[in-house]
């Protein structure tokens, strides 16, 4: 070309999630079916969208209005309504314009990250979700810069890898919290947020937070929402209904500002934001016009407790399953509905495999092992996809020095449940051996 098209850190922009897909495909058209464990798509594994649900959207899809454009920064009704649900905890006090629509997480991740100098650093969790950890790279034009949580210590975060970090580079301006969190399932106490605030006041720092999981708790334990510890910090936090309705093909989530004025750097962050969405007009109008209806249905409650209590169980059926196998750290979930599975130091090797019969599905692996310097996890990730066609995703993608693999908890039936985790039980053991 003439010119270089793509300016530096557009390399860092990788989607291992979805990048699996490819092989899990090439698998499929020599006649295999697969169990997809790569993604957190509850539609996927036959979730049902509850039929009092579907009549709300349908009911809209009548009305005229939900045809047209919505207000740039999102439905105003929406937004009252959001700002009103935040506002009952008795935290951090919003309004309806200090918050803004995107079409999903994705677009106002992508959004937040642009609009930073180069040089202003977001430090996130390890393992990361790649969304955030790509996006905040690629804006950089280096690799991310991240703060451990402990697999031998439930993921809870290491805050004094963080305090030394942030204290020792001036150039983070950020830290991200992820809670609960994707790809480990848990879910972070009271005292541990309080901890990053200690830490954010001390250096004077933006909090950011991705809550989309905030109402995907269970076997007891519940998401303290940031707003409720913050104090006067300013702070953003990422949410939508992707996951929680479950509608992830809505494409719908929002940024709630907390704190707008407490900082002017801050103030001119969040004018920015709403700025980019004008000039995009808006976003999705359906979705946002349904949040209000189903949140304020009688039957939303139930179905959130009863949802919840459901992938407890599977956390619980995993944990029998998976929790005693030599070789692997494992932490039962408290949230979402990931599980991410560690193998131990050392035990990973370059000659280990799974026994596979069929010649073809052999030329198969043989051809994705050619990649070079494969991360451990990712050759056992690749021979759990051609010797049991069960597609995980390797934790050395998320942006982790760990080696293991991430998991879904959505899967409803039990049989099927219990019949994939046995399969990649013994799966480990073989491969270990």
């Amino acid at each position: 070309m003439r010119q270089q098209l793509l300016r530096s850190g557009a390399e860092e922009l990788t989607y291992e999630i979805r990048g699996i897909v490819k092989k899990a495909r090439q698998v499929e058209a020599l006649g295999y079916s697969m169990t997809w464990e790569n993604i957190g798509d509850p539609i996927q594994k036959s979730n049902h969208v509850p039929e009092w649900m579907k009549e709300i959207i349908a009911d809209l899809m009548k009305d005229d209005k939900t045809y047209g454009y919505a207000d740039s920064k999102g439905m105003l009704e929406t937004r009252r309504f959001l700002a009103d649900l935040n506002n009952a905890r008795g935290g951090s006090q919003i309004t309806a314009e200090d918050i803004l629509f995107f079409n999903g997480l994705g677009d106002a991740i992508a959004k937040l990250y642009q609009f930073l100098i180069p040089t202003a650093r977001i430090i996130g969790p390890s393992p990361a979700y790649s969304t955030h950890s790509s996006a905040e790279a690629a804006h950089a034009n280096a690799a991310p810069i991240t703060y451990k949580l402990d697999p031998d210590n439930q993921w809870l975060p290491d805050m004094e890898d963080l305090y030394l970090k942030v204290r020792y580079n001036p150039s983070i301006v950020g830290i991200l919290i992820i809670n609960p969190d994707n790809p480990t399932g848990m879910v972070y106490p009271r005292e541990v947020l309080e901890a990053f605030v200690k830490i954010a006041e001390e250096f004077n720092l933006l909090l950011i937070t991705d809550e989309i999981y905030q109402n995907i708790t269970y076997n007891g334990i519940t998401a303290v929402p940031l707003a409720e510890v913050i104090g006067d910090r300013p702070a953003i936090s990422l949410k939508g209904i992707s996951k929680e309705f479950p509608w992830p093909g809505s494409r719908c989530g929002w940024m709630e500002f907390y704190n707008r004025e407490s900082s002017k750097e801050f103030s001119k962050l969040c004018q920015t934001l709403e700025n980019a969405k004008m000039i995009e007009v808006c976003s999705t109008i359906l979705p946002q016009l349904a949040i209000p209806k189903i949140m304020k249905h009688p039957a939303y409650f139930k179905y959130r407790e009863e949802s919840n209590a459901q992938i407890g169980k599977r956390s619980d059926w995993m944990r029998e399953i998976l929790g005693d196998i030599p070789g692997i750290k494992f932490n039962p979930t408290q949230g979402a509905f990931y599980n991410t599975i560690v193998f131990d130091e050392g035990v990973l090797k370059e000659d280990q495999f799974l026994p596979i019969e069929d010649e073809k599905l052999n030329g198969l692996l043989d051809s994705w092992l050619e990649e070079k310097n494969m991360p451990l996890d990712k050759r056992f990730v690749y021979n759990l996809l051609a010797a049991e066609q069960i597609c995980v995703v390797p934790i050395s993608s998320f942006c982790s020095d760990l080696r293991g693999f991430r998991v879904t908890l959505l899967e409803e039936n039990e049989e099927v449940f219990k019949s994939t985790f046995r399969r990649i039980g013994k799966a480990i053991e073989s491969y270990l051996k």
